[in-house]
Protein backbone atom coordinates (compact mmCIF):
# COMPACT_ATOMS: atom_id res chain seq x y z
CA UNK A 1 0.00 0.00 0.00
CA UNK A 2 2.81 2.35 0.91
CA UNK A 3 4.38 2.06 -2.58
CA UNK A 4 0.98 2.77 -4.15
CA UNK A 5 0.65 6.01 -2.15
CA UNK A 6 4.18 6.99 -3.18
CA UNK A 7 3.30 6.50 -6.85
CA UNK A 8 0.11 8.52 -6.40
CA UNK A 9 2.00 11.34 -4.66
CA UNK A 10 4.59 11.31 -7.45
CA UNK A 11 1.85 11.58 -10.06
CA UNK A 12 0.31 14.57 -8.26
CA UNK A 13 3.76 16.19 -8.06
CA UNK A 14 4.40 15.83 -11.81
CA UNK A 15 0.88 17.06 -12.53
CA UNK A 16 1.48 20.10 -10.30
CA UNK A 17 4.69 20.90 -12.15
CA UNK A 18 2.89 20.65 -15.49
CA UNK A 19 0.17 23.05 -14.35
CA UNK A 20 2.85 25.43 -13.08
CA UNK A 21 4.56 25.33 -16.47
CA UNK A 22 1.28 26.01 -18.25
CA UNK A 23 0.56 28.98 -15.96
CA UNK A 24 3.98 30.48 -16.65
CA UNK A 25 3.56 29.94 -20.39
CA UNK A 26 0.18 31.71 -20.33
CA UNK A 27 1.70 34.66 -18.48
CA UNK A 28 4.63 34.85 -20.89
CA UNK A 29 2.39 34.68 -23.97
CA UNK A 30 0.04 37.33 -22.55
CA UNK A 31 2.93 39.78 -22.12
CA UNK A 32 4.53 38.80 -25.45
CA UNK A 33 1.26 39.64 -27.25
CA UNK A 34 1.14 43.17 -25.83
CA UNK A 35 1.80 46.08 -28.19
CA UNK A 36 3.51 48.08 -25.45
CA UNK A 37 5.55 46.77 -22.53
CA UNK A 38 5.38 48.62 -19.22
CA UNK A 39 7.76 48.24 -16.25
CA UNK A 40 5.28 46.01 -14.38
CA UNK A 41 5.00 43.75 -17.46
CA UNK A 42 8.76 43.35 -17.59
CA UNK A 43 8.87 42.48 -13.88
CA UNK A 44 6.08 39.91 -14.31
CA UNK A 45 7.75 38.46 -17.41
CA UNK A 46 11.10 37.98 -15.68
CA UNK A 47 9.39 36.44 -12.64
CA UNK A 48 7.59 33.93 -14.85
CA UNK A 49 10.88 32.98 -16.53
CA UNK A 50 12.54 32.55 -13.14
CA UNK A 51 9.69 30.33 -11.87
CA UNK A 52 9.74 28.17 -15.00
CA UNK A 53 13.48 27.40 -15.03
CA UNK A 54 13.47 24.79 -12.20
CA UNK A 55 10.64 23.00 -14.04
CA UNK A 56 12.45 22.64 -17.37
CA UNK A 57 13.99 19.24 -16.58
CA UNK A 58 10.56 17.60 -16.33
CA UNK A 59 8.90 19.70 -19.05
CA UNK A 60 7.47 18.23 -22.23
CA UNK A 61 9.27 18.82 -25.54
CA UNK A 62 6.79 21.52 -26.56
CA UNK A 63 7.05 23.34 -23.22
CA UNK A 64 10.86 23.29 -23.42
CA UNK A 65 10.72 24.81 -26.90
CA UNK A 66 8.29 27.58 -25.90
CA UNK A 67 10.06 28.34 -22.61
CA UNK A 68 13.39 28.52 -24.47
CA UNK A 69 11.83 30.98 -26.91
CA UNK A 70 10.35 33.17 -24.18
CA UNK A 71 13.63 33.15 -22.24
CA UNK A 72 15.56 34.30 -25.32
CA UNK A 73 13.06 37.15 -25.61
CA UNK A 74 14.04 38.71 -22.26
CA UNK A 75 16.54 41.25 -23.74
CA UNK A 76 13.97 42.28 -26.34
CA UNK A 77 11.18 42.63 -23.78
CA UNK A 78 13.64 44.82 -21.84
CA UNK A 79 14.27 46.83 -25.00
CA UNK A 80 10.53 47.25 -25.65
CA UNK A 81 10.01 48.46 -22.08
CA UNK A 82 12.91 50.91 -22.42
CA UNK A 83 11.56 52.19 -25.75
CA UNK A 84 8.13 52.85 -24.18
CA UNK A 85 9.54 55.23 -21.56
CA UNK A 86 8.73 58.92 -22.18
CA UNK A 87 12.40 59.90 -22.37
CA UNK A 88 13.03 57.32 -25.14
CA UNK A 89 9.92 57.77 -27.28
CA UNK A 90 11.58 60.35 -29.52
CA UNK A 91 14.29 57.84 -30.45
CA UNK A 92 13.19 54.29 -29.49
CA UNK A 93 15.85 52.67 -31.70
CA UNK A 94 18.63 54.16 -29.56
CA UNK A 95 17.15 52.43 -26.51
CA UNK A 96 16.88 49.17 -28.44
CA UNK A 97 20.50 49.28 -29.61
CA UNK A 98 21.78 49.64 -26.03
CA UNK A 99 20.39 46.18 -25.28
CA UNK A 100 21.05 44.55 -28.65
CA UNK A 101 24.12 42.39 -29.05
CA UNK A 102 25.03 39.60 -31.43
CA UNK A 103 24.62 36.81 -28.87
CA UNK A 104 21.12 38.00 -27.84
CA UNK A 105 20.11 38.10 -31.49
CA UNK A 106 21.46 34.61 -32.13
CA UNK A 107 19.71 33.13 -29.07
CA UNK A 108 16.40 34.63 -30.18
CA UNK A 109 16.84 33.52 -33.80
CA UNK A 110 17.83 30.00 -32.79
CA UNK A 111 14.86 29.57 -30.44
CA UNK A 112 12.49 31.26 -32.88
CA UNK A 113 13.43 28.80 -35.63
CA UNK A 114 12.79 25.91 -33.21
CA UNK A 115 9.27 27.22 -32.46
CA UNK A 116 8.46 27.66 -36.16
CA UNK A 117 9.77 24.19 -37.00
CA UNK A 118 7.88 22.61 -34.07
CA UNK A 119 4.59 24.28 -35.00
CA UNK A 120 5.06 23.31 -38.63
CA UNK A 121 5.56 19.66 -37.64
CA UNK A 122 2.79 19.59 -35.01
CA UNK A 123 0.29 21.43 -37.18
CA UNK A 124 -0.66 23.73 -34.25
CA UNK A 125 0.36 27.28 -35.08
CA UNK A 126 0.24 29.16 -31.78
CA UNK A 127 2.98 31.73 -32.36
CA UNK A 128 4.02 31.34 -36.02
CA UNK A 129 1.85 34.17 -37.37
CA UNK A 130 2.96 36.74 -34.78
CA UNK A 131 6.58 35.57 -35.03
CA UNK A 132 6.57 36.03 -38.82
CA UNK A 133 5.15 39.53 -38.39
CA UNK A 134 7.89 40.35 -35.88
CA UNK A 135 10.56 38.92 -38.19
CA UNK A 136 9.35 41.11 -41.07
CA UNK A 137 9.68 44.17 -38.80
CA UNK A 138 13.07 43.16 -37.38
CA UNK A 139 14.92 42.03 -40.52
CA UNK A 140 15.75 45.48 -41.97
CA UNK A 141 17.06 46.71 -38.60
CA UNK A 142 19.12 43.56 -38.01
CA UNK A 143 20.56 43.72 -41.53
CA UNK A 144 21.56 47.34 -41.00
CA UNK A 145 23.16 46.33 -37.68
CA UNK A 146 25.15 43.56 -39.42
CA UNK A 147 26.33 45.94 -42.15
CA UNK A 148 27.52 48.47 -39.56
CA UNK A 149 29.37 45.73 -37.66
CA UNK A 150 31.09 44.78 -40.91
CA UNK A 151 32.09 48.40 -41.54
CA UNK A 152 33.61 48.47 -38.05
CA UNK A 153 35.53 45.28 -38.98
CA UNK A 154 33.73 43.41 -36.20
CA UNK A 155 33.46 40.37 -38.46
CA UNK A 156 32.70 37.91 -35.67
CA UNK A 157 29.50 39.66 -34.56
CA UNK A 158 28.56 40.49 -38.16
CA UNK A 159 28.78 36.76 -38.94
CA UNK A 160 26.56 35.92 -35.96
CA UNK A 161 23.88 38.48 -36.86
CA UNK A 162 23.79 37.44 -40.53
CA UNK A 163 23.54 33.77 -39.58
CA UNK A 164 20.73 34.71 -37.18
CA UNK A 165 18.90 36.41 -40.06
CA UNK A 166 19.23 33.17 -42.01
CA UNK A 167 17.81 31.19 -39.07
CA UNK A 168 14.82 33.55 -38.97
CA UNK A 169 14.14 32.87 -42.65
CA UNK A 170 15.88 29.82 -44.06
CA UNK A 171 14.74 30.67 -47.59
CA UNK A 172 16.99 33.75 -47.44
CA UNK A 173 20.20 31.99 -48.44
CA UNK A 174 21.88 35.26 -49.34
CA UNK A 175 22.28 36.00 -45.63
CA UNK A 176 24.01 32.64 -45.14
CA UNK A 177 26.32 33.48 -48.06
CA UNK A 178 27.33 36.79 -46.48
CA UNK A 179 27.69 35.08 -43.08
CA UNK A 180 30.18 32.71 -44.72
CA UNK A 181 32.11 35.61 -46.23
CA UNK A 182 32.31 37.44 -42.91
CA UNK A 183 33.43 34.22 -41.22
CA UNK A 184 36.29 34.08 -43.73
CA UNK A 185 37.17 37.70 -42.89
CA UNK A 186 37.14 36.69 -39.21
CA UNK A 187 39.43 33.76 -40.09
CA UNK A 188 36.86 31.36 -38.62
CA UNK A 189 37.32 28.92 -41.47
CA UNK A 190 35.48 26.00 -39.86
CA UNK A 191 32.35 28.12 -39.51
CA UNK A 192 32.72 29.45 -43.05
CA UNK A 193 33.07 25.90 -44.34
CA UNK A 194 29.87 24.85 -42.55
CA UNK A 195 27.94 27.75 -44.09
CA UNK A 196 29.37 27.28 -47.58
CA UNK A 197 28.66 23.55 -47.55
CA UNK A 198 25.05 24.29 -46.61
CA UNK A 199 24.83 26.69 -49.57
CA UNK A 200 26.23 23.98 -51.84
CA UNK A 201 23.71 21.50 -50.46
CA UNK A 202 20.91 24.00 -51.20
CA UNK A 203 22.34 24.59 -54.73
CA UNK A 204 22.53 28.34 -54.08
CA UNK A 205 23.88 30.50 -56.90
CA UNK A 206 22.74 34.04 -56.01
CA UNK A 207 22.14 34.69 -59.70
CA UNK A 208 19.26 37.13 -60.13
CA UNK A 209 18.03 40.39 -61.61
CA UNK A 210 18.02 43.58 -59.56
CA UNK A 211 15.51 46.28 -60.43
CA UNK A 212 16.59 49.85 -59.77
CA UNK A 213 15.20 53.34 -60.32
CA UNK A 214 16.13 56.81 -59.09
CA UNK A 215 13.95 58.56 -56.52
CA UNK A 216 12.82 61.97 -57.76
CA UNK A 217 12.64 63.16 -54.16
CA UNK A 218 16.13 62.21 -52.95
CA UNK A 219 17.96 61.71 -56.23
CA UNK A 220 19.26 58.37 -54.90
CA UNK A 221 18.99 55.06 -56.70
CA UNK A 222 16.68 52.55 -55.01
CA UNK A 223 16.54 48.76 -55.45
CA UNK A 224 13.04 47.26 -55.65
CA UNK A 225 11.92 43.83 -54.50
CA UNK A 226 10.42 43.02 -57.91
CA UNK A 227 9.99 44.31 -61.44
CA UNK A 228 6.31 44.96 -60.71
CA UNK A 229 7.19 47.15 -57.70
CA UNK A 230 9.59 49.22 -59.77
CA UNK A 231 7.15 49.62 -62.65
CA UNK A 232 4.49 50.75 -60.20
CA UNK A 233 6.82 53.41 -58.72
CA UNK A 234 7.81 54.69 -62.17
CA UNK A 235 4.17 54.78 -63.28
CA UNK A 236 3.21 56.74 -60.14
CA UNK A 237 5.89 59.29 -61.02
CA UNK A 238 7.91 58.94 -57.79
CA UNK A 239 10.89 57.33 -59.55
CA UNK A 240 12.71 57.64 -62.89
CA UNK A 241 15.65 56.22 -64.86
CA UNK A 242 14.75 52.54 -64.39
CA UNK A 243 17.50 50.03 -65.03
CA UNK A 244 18.02 46.32 -64.50
CA UNK A 245 21.28 44.74 -63.36
CA UNK A 246 22.10 41.06 -63.70
CA UNK A 247 23.81 39.68 -60.59
CA UNK A 248 26.20 36.92 -61.62
CA UNK A 249 26.32 33.48 -60.06
CA UNK A 250 28.29 33.25 -56.81
CA UNK A 251 28.59 29.48 -57.11
CA UNK A 252 32.15 29.55 -58.44
CA UNK A 253 33.27 31.87 -55.66
CA UNK A 254 31.67 29.63 -53.01
CA UNK A 255 33.38 26.50 -54.34
CA UNK A 256 36.63 28.42 -54.70
CA UNK A 257 36.46 29.48 -51.03
CA UNK A 258 35.63 25.92 -49.97
CA UNK A 259 38.56 24.63 -51.99
CA UNK A 260 40.91 27.24 -50.52
CA UNK A 261 39.79 26.42 -46.97
CA UNK A 262 40.30 22.70 -47.52
CA UNK A 263 43.63 23.49 -49.15
CA UNK A 264 44.73 25.62 -46.17
CA UNK A 265 43.91 22.65 -43.94
CA UNK A 266 46.15 20.50 -46.12
CA UNK A 267 43.17 18.54 -47.45
CA UNK A 268 43.86 18.88 -51.18
CA UNK A 269 41.77 15.79 -51.94
CA UNK A 270 38.65 17.35 -50.38
CA UNK A 271 39.28 20.61 -52.23
CA UNK A 272 39.68 18.85 -55.57
CA UNK A 273 36.61 16.70 -54.94
CA UNK A 274 34.43 19.70 -54.03
CA UNK A 275 35.23 21.54 -57.25
CA UNK A 276 35.02 18.40 -59.42
CA UNK A 277 31.53 17.68 -58.06
CA UNK A 278 30.52 21.27 -58.68
CA UNK A 279 31.68 21.16 -62.28
CA UNK A 280 29.91 17.87 -62.87
CA UNK A 281 26.66 19.47 -61.69
CA UNK A 282 27.31 22.77 -63.51
CA UNK A 283 29.45 21.96 -66.58
CA UNK A 284 28.76 25.31 -68.28
CA UNK A 285 29.68 27.46 -65.29
CA UNK A 286 32.92 29.16 -66.33
CA UNK A 287 33.59 30.54 -62.86
CA UNK A 288 33.71 26.99 -61.52
CA UNK A 289 36.05 25.97 -64.32
CA UNK A 290 38.32 28.87 -63.40
CA UNK A 291 38.22 27.79 -59.76
CA UNK A 292 39.25 24.28 -60.75
CA UNK A 293 42.06 25.63 -62.93
CA UNK A 294 43.25 27.80 -60.04
CA UNK A 295 43.24 24.81 -57.70
CA UNK A 296 45.20 22.67 -60.17
CA UNK A 297 47.73 25.46 -60.56
CA UNK A 298 48.15 25.86 -56.79
CA UNK A 299 48.67 22.10 -56.39
CA UNK A 300 51.14 21.99 -59.33
CA UNK A 301 48.85 19.72 -61.34
CA UNK A 302 50.03 21.04 -64.71
CA UNK A 303 48.16 18.48 -66.80
CA UNK A 304 44.89 19.07 -64.95
CA UNK A 305 45.33 22.83 -65.36
CA UNK A 306 45.99 22.57 -69.11
CA UNK A 307 43.01 20.27 -69.61
CA UNK A 308 40.57 22.65 -67.88
CA UNK A 309 41.99 25.69 -69.69
CA UNK A 310 41.59 23.93 -73.04
CA UNK A 311 37.96 23.18 -72.20
CA UNK A 312 37.04 26.73 -71.21
CA UNK A 313 38.81 28.28 -74.21
CA UNK A 314 37.01 25.85 -76.54
CA UNK A 315 33.66 26.90 -75.04
CA UNK A 316 34.32 30.65 -75.15
CA UNK A 317 37.06 31.38 -77.69
CA UNK A 318 35.93 34.99 -78.16
CA UNK A 319 35.33 36.00 -74.55
CA UNK A 320 37.82 38.72 -73.52
CA UNK A 321 36.82 38.35 -69.85
CA UNK A 322 37.84 34.70 -69.95
CA UNK A 323 41.32 35.46 -71.27
CA UNK A 324 41.71 38.35 -68.85
CA UNK A 325 40.85 36.06 -65.90
CA UNK A 326 43.24 33.42 -67.22
CA UNK A 327 45.89 36.13 -67.22
CA UNK A 328 45.10 36.96 -63.60
CA UNK A 329 45.37 33.28 -62.63
CA UNK A 330 48.69 32.89 -64.41
CA UNK A 331 50.07 36.11 -62.87
CA UNK A 332 49.10 34.93 -59.38
CA UNK A 333 51.10 31.77 -60.02
CA UNK A 334 54.07 33.86 -61.28
CA UNK A 335 53.61 32.39 -64.76
CA UNK A 336 54.34 35.77 -66.33
CA UNK A 337 54.83 34.57 -69.91
CA UNK A 338 51.44 32.82 -69.83
CA UNK A 339 49.83 35.84 -68.18
CA UNK A 340 51.15 38.21 -70.87
CA UNK A 341 49.84 35.90 -73.59
CA UNK A 342 46.34 35.86 -72.09
CA UNK A 343 46.20 39.63 -71.47
CA UNK A 344 47.25 40.29 -75.07
CA UNK A 345 44.60 37.87 -76.30
CA UNK A 346 41.95 39.75 -74.27
CA UNK A 347 43.11 43.00 -75.93
CA UNK A 348 43.08 41.37 -79.36
CA UNK A 349 39.42 40.46 -78.86
CA UNK A 350 38.52 43.76 -77.17
CA UNK A 351 40.98 46.59 -77.93
CA UNK A 352 39.22 48.73 -75.29
CA UNK A 353 39.85 46.36 -72.37
CA UNK A 354 41.38 48.86 -69.91
CA UNK A 355 42.21 46.40 -67.11
CA UNK A 356 44.10 44.15 -69.52
CA UNK A 357 46.34 47.09 -70.50
CA UNK A 358 46.83 48.04 -66.86
CA UNK A 359 47.65 44.47 -65.79
CA UNK A 360 50.12 44.12 -68.65
CA UNK A 361 51.96 47.19 -67.40
CA UNK A 362 51.92 45.88 -63.82
CA UNK A 363 53.25 42.55 -65.10
CA UNK A 364 56.16 44.34 -66.74
CA UNK A 365 56.85 46.44 -63.65
CA UNK A 366 56.98 43.36 -61.41
CA UNK A 367 60.50 42.73 -62.68
CA UNK A 368 61.59 46.08 -61.28
CA UNK A 369 61.60 44.88 -57.65
CA UNK A 370 64.40 42.36 -58.16
CA UNK A 371 66.47 44.95 -60.03
CA UNK A 372 66.10 47.55 -57.26
CA UNK A 373 67.00 44.95 -54.62
CA UNK A 374 70.19 44.09 -56.49
CA UNK A 375 71.07 47.77 -57.02
CA UNK A 376 70.70 48.46 -53.30
CA UNK A 377 73.14 45.67 -52.44
CA UNK A 378 75.91 46.97 -54.70
CA UNK A 379 78.97 48.72 -53.32
CA UNK A 380 81.17 51.47 -54.80
CA UNK A 381 83.81 49.37 -56.56
CA UNK A 382 84.41 49.79 -60.31
CA UNK A 383 82.83 46.40 -60.89
CA UNK A 384 79.75 47.32 -58.83
CA UNK A 385 79.43 50.69 -60.57
CA UNK A 386 79.49 48.97 -63.95
CA UNK A 387 76.82 46.52 -62.80
CA UNK A 388 74.75 49.43 -61.45
CA UNK A 389 74.80 51.14 -64.86
CA UNK A 390 73.75 47.89 -66.55
CA UNK A 391 70.83 47.48 -64.15
CA UNK A 392 69.82 51.12 -64.64
CA UNK A 393 69.58 50.59 -68.41
CA UNK A 394 67.59 47.42 -67.83
CA UNK A 395 65.27 49.23 -65.43
CA UNK A 396 64.66 52.05 -67.91
CA UNK A 397 63.81 49.48 -70.57
CA UNK A 398 61.19 47.94 -68.26
CA UNK A 399 59.55 51.31 -67.60
CA UNK A 400 59.58 52.21 -71.30
CA UNK A 401 57.96 48.86 -72.17
CA UNK A 402 54.90 49.78 -70.07
CA UNK A 403 54.26 53.10 -71.83
CA UNK A 404 52.20 51.80 -74.80
CA UNK A 405 49.83 49.92 -72.48
CA UNK A 406 49.43 52.70 -69.91
CA UNK A 407 49.02 55.46 -72.48
CA UNK A 408 46.37 53.44 -74.30
CA UNK A 409 44.53 52.76 -71.02
CA UNK A 410 44.71 56.46 -70.13
CA UNK A 411 43.34 57.40 -73.54
CA UNK A 412 40.40 55.03 -73.02
CA UNK A 413 39.68 56.28 -69.50
CA UNK A 414 41.46 59.56 -68.61
CA UNK A 415 39.89 59.60 -65.13
CA UNK A 416 40.97 56.10 -64.09
CA UNK A 417 42.99 56.73 -60.92
CA UNK A 418 44.95 53.44 -61.04
CA UNK A 419 46.04 54.13 -64.61
CA UNK A 420 46.83 57.76 -63.81
CA UNK A 421 49.04 57.02 -60.81
CA UNK A 422 50.94 54.20 -62.52
CA UNK A 423 51.55 56.23 -65.68
CA UNK A 424 52.59 59.29 -63.66
CA UNK A 425 55.17 57.21 -61.75
CA UNK A 426 56.57 55.90 -65.05
CA UNK A 427 56.79 59.41 -66.53
CA UNK A 428 58.53 60.70 -63.40
CA UNK A 429 61.08 57.88 -63.38
CA UNK A 430 61.85 58.37 -67.07
CA UNK A 431 62.10 62.14 -66.46
CA UNK A 432 59.37 62.81 -69.02
CA UNK A 433 58.51 66.12 -67.37
CA UNK A 434 56.25 67.63 -70.03
CA UNK A 435 54.24 64.41 -70.36
CA UNK A 436 53.81 64.20 -66.57
CA UNK A 437 52.67 67.82 -66.43
CA UNK A 438 50.12 67.30 -69.22
CA UNK A 439 48.84 64.12 -67.55
CA UNK A 440 48.30 65.93 -64.23
CA UNK A 441 46.46 68.75 -65.96
CA UNK A 442 44.12 66.45 -67.88
CA UNK A 443 43.38 64.30 -64.83
CA UNK A 444 42.62 67.26 -62.56
CA UNK A 445 40.66 69.14 -65.21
Amino acid sequence: MKSKYLLLASAFLVSGLTFAQKDELKTLKKIYDKDEIKAKDLTEYKAAIEKSEPLLASASESDKIYLGFYKSLVPFIEAQEAASRPENRANPQAALMKIFNANNIFQLADNTSKVIEFEKTSGKQVLTKSINEDIADMKPMLLNYAVNLGKQKNYKDATTVLYSLYLLDKTDLEKLYYAGNYAVNDKDYDKALTYYNELIKQNYSGERSEYMATSKLSGEEVTFASLADREKAVKMGTHEKPRTEQIKSKRGEIYRNVALIYNSKGDVAAATKAVAEARAANPDDLTLAMTQADLYMKSNNVEGYKQVISQVIAKSPNDPNLFYNLGVLAAQANENVEAEKYYKKAIEIDPNYINAYLNLSVLKLNGDTAIVDEMNKLGTSAKDNKRYDELKVKREAIFKSTLPYLEKANKLDPKNEDVYRTLLNVYNYLEMTSEAKALKASFND
